[in-house]
């Protein structure tokens, strides 16, 4: 199949002329396109489901034993709650590849979890009060003691119910080859490899930062939520009713990344804009020194209970919430951001994405294609560093579409004058297909090209957005949201208890039962020091050094 060319005219459907720094990024990367470049992008998918019962509240149950140790299982997991399961793809450059493995993680839990259900969308279930969502154990290993007294610092912070929502986070890096070839046309060839690469993944960052309200617009799909999620009883005005027990939000795209959601107000203090790898590194290590006053008086080790791992900002890292963050895989013997300040960033964690409960994994390749494109745009155009200004406005920016996306009157605010989503979402779309353009020279059809067109319609059409099409369900019915998802639930577990597994792939689920778990046994019969001094040098070595790049900061 011959490659396809550009086209022509990099110009959008609007008659707006690309910028100049994308116009000329995208001719230069034809012919390496060409060669398959941008079809060796790595990529990988992390999904969370609630385990719940025949009737939609919480499962209470272990982690099932079958699905193998939740601790070394490198495919199956838990999150925050030993009911939150969390699944995990291996990297691969196929998005279809990506989503035959989720779909077969499914298929093969659903033959050991019995009568409960997997629950498809990010707001959880019926809840019963805080605690009716259990933390995760993750066994007597000091390893897994810290995890389960990480989970129970976020319980006294922030409760257990914000920690039972689910999402998906959609991994995906660039190979060594094309960064080399974009160092060569920056220009950039005397910054060591590894300081350019971690530069640009910033600057990508800065662009998705900018541009992340379009993916709450497109992809949210938590518009409404159960009482029960409010544990004080207490109605925000921004809800009204929809039934006895359901609250909705006229046009809202997502609670889940409202202030309802994973919002923490502590955390607002650490101004993390991702204008450098210093700045990123150097402020995480602040907060996970730095104690805070409220968390203090909360105690840390009372009567040789730990209720959390320090009382400082952060416990760890991970506790930071965000739309995106730079990875890198830590060795044994590094936290994370000594992982990033040794070998820079290696690849990109989106975290903004809902469930979405009319899809029966979550998420289809087509939102991935789409994502892929916009993860791609947002590297090629232009990122000047973002100041404290432009700052509050992507949050404000942020906030006023997962509250009123779909409203017609909505305004945001691009380069000091208000935009509406329709209007700046179709600019961003239209430049978009140039770079959709380049991810699909040597594919078989047009699948970027077309992920994006899919798209189009949902900016003209806010009913069309998976928010829409929930809230559209509802109004229809009249039914509980409980009682909507509850079904939906239903029929997707009768569908993949019955569909068939690649027969490779079900061996290889079977061998890490047991092999997970004997992993795990090592990993106790191997402590030689107590908990209390594991934790002590964990963090002795996170406090180590101080990150400092050629970027100013």
């Amino acid at each position: 199949m011959p490659p396809r060319r550009l086209s022509p005219r990099l110009s959008n459907t609007r008659g707006v002329t690309l910028s100049d720094t994308l116009t000329s990024l995208v001719s230069r990367l034809e012919g390496p396109a060409c060669q398959g470049e941008f079809s060796r992008l790595r990529r990988g998918l992390e999904k969370e489901g609630l385990r719940v019962d025949r009737e939609g509240r919480v499962a209470q149950s272990q982690h099932p034993h079958a699905l193998g140790s939740k601790l070394t299982h490198p495919h199956i997991t838990t999150d925050y709650s030993e009911a939150l399961l969390e699944y995990i793809t291996p990297v691969t450059s196929r998005p279809a590849d990506a989503m035959e493995f989720l779909g077969d993680l499914h298929r093969f839990s659903y033959r050991y979890l019995g009568d409960e259900l997997i629950w498809p969308a990010s707001m959880p279930a019926r809840l019963d009060g805080n605690d009716s969502i259990p933390i995760a154990d993750y066994g007597s290993s000091n390893v897994g003691t810290m995890k389960r007294v990480y989970r129970k610092g976020l319980d006294v912070r922030y409760g257990r119910i914000m920690q039972a929502i689910a999402g998906v986070h959609y991994n995906v890096s660039l190979p060594d080859d094309l960064w080399t070839l974009l160092r060569d046309i920056d220009g950039a060839g005397d910054t060591p490899f590894n300081d350019y690469r971690s530069q640009r993944y910033f600057g990508l960052i800065r662009n998705f930062r900018r541009h992340s309200w379009l993916l709450l617009y497109l992809f949210g799909a938590s518009p409404a939520i159960d009482r029960s999620f409010l544990p004080d009883g207490r109605v925000p005005d921004k809800l009204e009713a929809h039934a006895q027990e359901t609250l909705i939000s006229r046009y809202a795209t997502s609670l889940r990344m409202s202030d309802l959601g994973y919002q923490n107000k502590v955390q607002q203090q650490l101004k993390i804009c991702f204008n450098s790898l210093s700045n990123y590194v150097n402020t995480l290590r602040h907060a996970i020194s730095t104690p805070w006053p409220t968390y203090e008086a909360m105690g840390v080790n009372e009567n040789s209970e730990w209720r959390q791992l320090n009382a400082n900002i952060l416990q760890i890292e991970n506790e930071y919430y965000s739309d995106i963050r730079p990875k890198r895989v830590a060795r044994h013997d590094e936290t994370p951001s000594q992982a990033l300040e040794a070998r820079g960033v290696e690849y990109i964690e989106v975290r903004c994405l809902d469930l979405n409960p009319l899809l029966t994994l979550g998420v289809d390749e087509t939102q991935i294609r789409f994502i892929d494109a916009f993860v791609m745009w947002c590297l090629l155009s232009e990122s000047p560093w973002i100041p404290d200004a432009e700052c509050e406005t992507l949050d404000d920016n942020r906030q006023l579409v997962v509250e009123r996306g779909r409203d017609p009157e909505l305004r945001l605010c691009h380069a000091g004058k208000p935009r509406s989503v329709a209007d700046w979402g179709g600019e961003i779309l239209d430049e978009m297909r140039v770079v959709a353009e380049l991810l699909d020279r040597l594919e078989e059809g047009s699948p970027h090209v077309d992920a994006v067109a899919a798209m189009a319609p949902r900016l003209a059409d806010p009913t069309l957005t998976p928010s829409g099409q929930l809230l559209a369900r509802l109004k229809e019915s009249g039914e509980e949201l409980s009682d909507v998802i509850l079904a939906i639930a239903r029929d997707q577990a009768e569908q993949l208890r019955h569909e068939p597994m690649a027969s490779g792939r079900e061996r290889l689920l079977a061998e890490l039962i047991e092999t997970s778990h004997q992993q795990q046994a090592q990993i106790e019969a191997a402590d030689r020091v107590s908990f209390a001094d594991f934790l002590s040098d964990y963090f002795e070595q996170a406090r180590e050094s101080r990150v400092t790049d050629g970027d100013g900061r």
